[in-house]
């Protein structure tokens, strides 16, 4: 076959890489501040995370804008900083852009709702000490998608869709520009290839979803963290994933109402036999276990520090059954233990939320209906009756709390590269629910203002070329390799090293899982020449080198923070036979607690290319106040003076 060494060049000042909330506000921003000469590059307008996902009330986290809660920027920066391994002055960004970037959504159609005088009513949310919380219902992030969306297009920005980007260009630590795999002419020997020169490019990806099996991210949703780590930028809190209870098809969290319905959980073998309620086994207490279930709902990401005797018993007793091959459901169509349930053996709060909502009858189905029935309306639209049918669940992977590393402007360590969303590292290890969406606002607006007080020229066409050439002469020669017909099939491998992604590096963690899953990687690695068969596959084998070397880091990192005497915290369980164990569960589910030792402290990690190099540093404190007005004002000016 013969070798594509051409690449379709175009030139862009600034490339936004995705198309999802903050993706989007970031192209739209930059278009605001006169960087007219801006496109958007997404391998899907439709895919991703912010576009296709969302739970029973998906939260927006803002600064209060209702009530009379004593609420400052300052208050909510602090509370984002108490989360652990939090930056103060990202934190502090955060909180001042909050209100700011709601307002605009706001503005822009999305139906966040007021009360009759127009204040923005809310909620609290976890970690919230105040009611920040307020949500447009489900699909809060599809909405404020397809309202940026709107505003982009009317503007005129540019969209190159199917384009999936393989490969950061940088000369000197600086961004020179980017090559895509042209997904619709991927056969094309003369078009497979998209390259743009470009002075910046603000990388808004999303998570590194494709990483894990077991997970609610949307099927569309793959990530590409590991292109911006090959060409050298840093990570940061690696180690911190969100993992919580949720449907496989459709993915969706089983948050809210789904568990304060109370369902029976029951796990089937591989073909669906041999059915049994198994919560009864471990948690004998009638009203404990239905307390924990109920608390699912607000509790809903697994958490080490409830993992004892709190409600992540749940998703413990999930895990092991898991481990066991069985599969698990949820069952909406008959009681927990097949029995009318005595609301009064609940928890307080339980029994009064359930009483106050005129719940405390019937079957979960029954319950849900009543308190709720769009919740069972959504599987219905995706074809799941729960009136008719369990629910098949499992603990999946939600959120990426850590990312690429940033600074206040949200530019990484290689100048021109920019990260927003869940691909910047801005949350530590606990964070407010719906604070992401807000930190893609925030994330998108500064970066945009940091490019255009300081656009840039595109780089000299020769260092363009330079680059370019080095990359395309490599892939030519991986493409000689890649298609002969003795090769293994690509997807079996990315399967393959999905699972044992699962298997070693999910919620449940030992030093021993961890290492053993090095060598895994390490050998898909080499062995990567050996894998895809034919140009339609390209696109999988870009996929699995992205993923083995997302993989590679993220390990490692998880393997770092144990050697430097890190313990459980967060949603990630370390096992140490010699911690204290779990009432009711096996010898194996024995840890310790992290508390705060390490709260304190960032780890930062770059790929080498080979293995990866390891930084520990504390944390920015927060910016002191500012002195006066008069004295922001002018620095204001100076700042600003074209």
């Amino acid at each position: 076959m013969k070798i594509s060494t051409t690449a379709v060049i175009h030139h862009v000042h600034t490339l936004v890489v995705g198309s999802g909330a903050a993706g989007l506000r970031a192209a739209e921003r930059l278009h605001e501040l006169g960087c007219t000469d801006v496109a958007v590059i997404t391998e899907g307008m439709n895919c991703g995370t912010s576009r296709n996902t969302g739970s029973d009330k998906q939260t927006y986290y803002k600064l209060s804008l209702s009530g009379s809660d004593a609420d400052s920027v300052r208050e909510m920066a602090a509370s984002l900083y108490a989360g652990q391994a939090v930056d103060g002055d990202i934190a502090l960004c955060e909180a001042a852009a909050s209100a700011g970037g709601f307002f605009h959504l706001a503005q822009l159609g999305v139906p966040f709702p007021t009360n009759e005088y127009g204040e923005y009513v809310g909620y609290k949310t976890d970690h919230d000490p105040y009611r920040r919380a307020t949500s447009a219902g489900p699909y809060t992030s599809k909405l404020m998608t397809e309202a940026l969306e709107r505003s982009i297009r009317a503007k005129g920005v540019t969209v190159f869709d199917r384009m999936q980007v393989i490969r950061l260009l940088t000369e000197n630590d600086c961004i020179v520009g980017l090559i895509c795999l042209d997904l619709d002419n991927a056969a094309d020997e003369s078009r497979r290839y998209a390259a743009f020169r470009c002075a910046n490019v603000i990388w808004a990806t999303g998570g590194p979803a494709g990483m894990y099996l077991n997970s609610v991210y949307p099927a569309s949703q793959y990530g590409a963290t590991g292109v911006a780590f090959a060409a050298g930028a840093m990570g940061r809190n690696l180690t911190e994933w969100q993992f919580g209870l949720a449907s496989l098809n459709p993915r969706w969290n089983v948050s809210g109402t789904y568990m304060q319905a109370l369902p029976r959980f029951v796990s089937t073998d591989a073909d669906g036999s041999d059915e049994r309620e198994f919560l009864p086994d471990s948690l004998t207490d009638v009203g404990e276990m239905l307390t924990m279930v109920f608390l699912k709902g607000y509790q809903w990401p697994f958490d080490v520090r409830k993992a004892r005797n709190g409600s992540s018993r749940i998703d413990l007793l999930v895990h092991q059954e898991m481990l066991k091959g069985r599969r698990i459901f949820l069952d909406f169509r008959r009681n927990p233990s097949d029995g009318e349930i005595d609301f009064t053996c609940l928890s307080p709060e339980a029994y009064a939320y359930l009483s106050n909502a005129g719940a405390c009858f019937g079957t979960p189905i029954e319950r849900l209906l009543h308190m709720n029935e769009p919740a069972v309306d959504f599987y219905l639209d995706h074809g799941v009756d729960l009136r008719t049918q369990p629910l098949e669940i499992a603990l999946c992977v939600q959120h990426n709390n850590g990312g690429l590393a940033v600074d206040a402007s949200w530019q990484t360590g290689i100048a021109g590269l920019y990260a927003a969303g869940e691909a910047a590292a801005t949350h530590g290890v606990y964070r407010p629910g719906g604070s992401a969406l807000n930190a893609g606002q925030c994330g998108a607006v500064r970066a945009a203002g940091a490019i255009a007080a300081n656009p840039g020229e595109l780089p000299e066409e020769a260092a363009f070329r330079r680059q370019l050439d080095a990359a395309l002469q490599e892939i030519s020669a991986r493409e000689a390799a890649l298609f002969q017909p003795d090769n293994a099939p690509v997807r079996e491998a990315y399967m393959a090293a999905r699972r044992d992604m699962d298997r070693f590096a999910g919620p449940v963690r030992s030093e021993a899982g961890l290492r053993e899953l090095l060598t895994l990687i390490d050998a898909r690695l080499e062995g990567m020449a050996l894998t895809a068969m034919e140009p339609g596959d390209l696109r999988w084998f870009y996929r699995l080198q992205e993923t083995l070397i997302c993989q590679r880091v993220y390990v490692s990192a998880m393997l770092d923070y144990l050697t430097k005497g890190g313990k459980s915290r967060g949603s990630a369980m370390y096992l140490d036979p010699a911690g204290e164990g779990i009432p009711h569960l096996p010898e194996a589910y024995r840890f310790r607690l992290d508390g705060d030792e390490h709260g304190s402290v960032v780890q930062e990690i770059r790929w080498t290319g080979a293995d990866c190099a390891v930084a520990w540093r504390g944390v920015r404190p927060m910016p002191p106040e500012d002195a006066s007005f008069e004295v922001v004002w002018k620095a204001y000016r100076e700042r600003n003076r074209k």
